[in-house]
């Protein structure tokens, strides 16, 4: 069952989070030994690849190898604890998603508070669609809403997992929308595109990337896009925000490190991890993964997983969401 304790011992420590990120003292240049990756995810997949580029880059700038580490398990939990528990050194960071602010709203127990990691930089925002059977008897947002309005309990909407970014995505709109769509939990992508393929769950929530080769095909369409913005390439894909301002939700990928961090070590990877992605190739490479290069400071990273974390509290709390 949800606990409002959890949920207000996450919001303290995102400020705790975000506060020493601003006071840490600078503690000589950076980097001063080997820098690793940690990725809470098993090799290949394009969070792996995006992080081999950013390596690649950083080896090169520095002349010594950027190693790249995985610690794969408990829905990234595993990867963000031991870059908690890592030196505070400055030289291992962690690559990480919406789960990082999420699990500890969603889980009894979570082997990391999110005081013991420091915001280092957002690298990149990753568009969510809500997709749909092609057969389905809609085309656009409001025809959707009407319907579910008209056939109440009747529509589910499959996403890769429970309580991740599309699961709560999912239930923001039925917020915003006033319908009830019920969530079908997958073990990933895969399995889920399949049942909407073959018109076992009519709607699916998924990064725009790993759906548009099925809407190609023509074996899936495209209701939305999710955030607020057209999203470049696929610009005649209208945005749920068109029907329903303010609505904005998209996943993204960014860098931490151990609280105790030296300020000069996260200063410096930020700026070196936003020269690397400057260049045009490197843009290239990461928008052929369905991603866009967002690099920002910790400051700004950090204000972002807290507005993350607002956002989803109360969706959270209101439908009593756990995944234990």
């Amino acid at each position: 069952m949800f606990s409002r304790r959890r949920m207000v011992q996450a919001g303290a420590s995102l400020s705790v989070l975000i506060a020493t990120g601003r006071t840490r003292a600078d503690a000589g240049k950076f980097p001063q030994g080997t820098m690793k990756f940690i990725v809470p995810y098993p090799p290949g997949g394009p969070t792996d690849t995006l992080v081999r580029i950013v390596a690649q880059r950083l080896t090169e700038r520095w002349g010594q190898p950027v190693l790249v580490d995985y610690k794969p398990g408990a829905g990234t939990m595993i990867g963000v604890a031991h870059v908690a528990q890592a030196p505070s050194d400055g030289l291992t960071l962690g690559i990480v998603n919406s789960a990082f602010v999420i699990n500890p709203m969603l889980r009894r127990s979570v082997p990391y508070q999110v005081r013991d990691l420091a915001p280092v930089t957002q690298v990149v925002e990753v568009p969510l669609v809500l997709a749909a059977n092609v057969a389905a008897p809609y085309d656009t947002l409001p025809e959707l809403v009407a319907h579910a309005r008209k056939n109440p309990g009747e529509m589910n909407f499959a996403t890769p997992g429970a309580g991740g970014t599309s699961h709560l995505a999912g239930e923001l709109l039925n917020r915003v929308a006033d319908i009830r769509m019920t969530h079908i939990a997958y073990k990933g992508s895969a399995p889920a595109h399949t049942d909407v393929i073959g018109g076992q769950v009519p709607l699916l929530i998924d990064p725009l990337l790993s759906v548009l080769p099925h809407v190609n095909a023509k074996r899936m369409k495209i209701i939305a896009v999710l955030s607020r913005e057209r999203v470049k390439g696929a610009e005649k894909y209208p945005t749920v925000a068109e029907t329903y301002p303010g609505f904005d939700v998209s996943t993204f990928l960014g860098l931490i490190a151990p609280a105790a961090a030296p300020k000069a070590a996260i200063d410096g990877a930020y700026r070196a991890v936003a020269e690397v992605l400057a260049g045009s190739e490197e843009q290239a490479r990461v928008e052929a993964l369905g991603m866009f290069t967002k690099v920002q400071g910790p400051e700004a990273f950090g204000t972002l997983l807290e507005a993350e974390t607002r956002k989803w509290e109360s969706i959270i709390r209101e439908q009593n969401i756990s995944i234990d």
